[in-house]
């Protein structure tokens, strides 16, 4: 039976709990199983991934969630009221003992849970493994002519924006060389960006691809390397429908729209190719090729101030909180 909604066409396994899942449940939790909210908590449940009201682990290394439905249906009636009179709840997940009433943890779960997104998903790029908390180290990272100090610093990646050492900032790397990459290395997270619009500059944006490929293949692991590794390049809608589609080529990934959730303002948008989790997802605008072209030359006739490409994406690095070390404590800002 599907522990999501109750249906017996069980379609595979829920990876997290004892159970079965249906082909819908089963898409739902492969669309929400790293997305975030902008409290960096998970923004579904960890069962059946329903939204609205949920229930947070106070494991401070934790930052999943679990619906009021599962709680009361699965561990028992009235669970979810005692739950909230808790002050340090501690989800199914963290607790020592692995069965909480008909809810039961399943045995090495993160090594299920990358089988089951490496099966069931529809992603070519391969997911790893999470990290457990005792296991995680802090993220190493190679920014590449935009520096994104100050949006991994926010959410508690790094201790400052010069990142004590964790942190290269490069604006030029027309002479940089494999030999250079690996004496700075290793990096766990290699970002680049094309430069915000109205920003002057003498280079083309194809430089700007084509560099950071370049850097890109001399910072990746060895084959069969189990470390976690994670790249993102943005375009700030500067890249010509031919340099876009040699980014798709070239970085083995299709790219998504993002745009500025607060104002909702398309002006301020990017594209994103990455294969941090989630990024692509049914919560990504997907938007059409004659509309990205609409957009990028209503945003070159408009000039309007645009934000920095770092910003627009800050929240899908959230993500990374599954595989490296972060302090609570740093994340007020979000």
């Amino acid at each position: 039976m599907c522990i999501c909604c109750g249906s017996f066409q069980v379609h595979t396994q829920h990876p997290l709990f004892e159970g079965g899942m249906c082909a819908p449940c089963k898409d739902r939790f492969l669309d929400c199983l790293f997305l975030y909210d902008d409290d960096g908590y998970q923004s579904y449940c960890s069962v059946c991934s329903s939204g609205g009201m949920l229930l947070i682990c106070e494991n401070p290394d934790c930052t999943r969630c679990y619906c009021f439905e599962c709680v009361d249906t699965l561990v028992g009636p009235g669970t979810s009221g005692r739950v909230q009179a808790m002050s340090n709840w501690v989800c199914f997940l963290c607790l020592p003992f692995p069965s909480s009433g008909l809810l039961q943890r399943r045995r090495k779960w993160r090594e299920r849970l990358k089988a089951f997104y490496d099966r069931e998903s529809e992603s070519p790029l391969e997911m790893y493994k999470t990290v457990p908390v005792w296991k995680r180290e802090p993220v190493r990272v190679l920014s590449l002519f935009g520096d994104i100090g100050k949006e991994l610093t926010s959410l508690g990646f790094l201790e400052s924006a010069s990142g004590s050492g964790r942190l290269r900032h490069l604006d030029d790397v027309t002479d940089v060389v494999r030999r250079d990459v690996e004496e700075w290395g290793p990096f766990d997270l290699v970002y680049g960006c094309t430069p915000p619009l109205g920003q002057a500059c003498d280079r083309p944006p194809g430089w700007f691809l084509f560099q950071f490929h370049r850097v890109l293949q001399y910072s990746r692991p060895r084959p069969r390397s189990p470390q976690p590794f994670f790249w993102m390049f943005v375009d700030s809608l500067l890249l010509t429908e031919d340099d876009r589609a040699v980014a798709t080529r070239f970085l083995e990934a299709d790219p998504v729209t993002i745009q500025d959730a607060c104002s909702g303002d398309t002006r301020n948008a990017v594209l994103v190719w990455s294969n941090i989790p989630a990024v692509r997802s049914r919560h990504s605008a997907l938007v059409s090729r004659e509309e990205l072209s609409l957009l990028a030359e209503d945003r070159k006739r408009v000039k309007a101030p645009t934000l920095q490409p770092a910003t627009l994406v800050k929240n899908c690095f959230l993500p990374l909180r599954e595989y490296f070390k972060y302090s609570t404590e740093l994340t007020s800002s979000l």
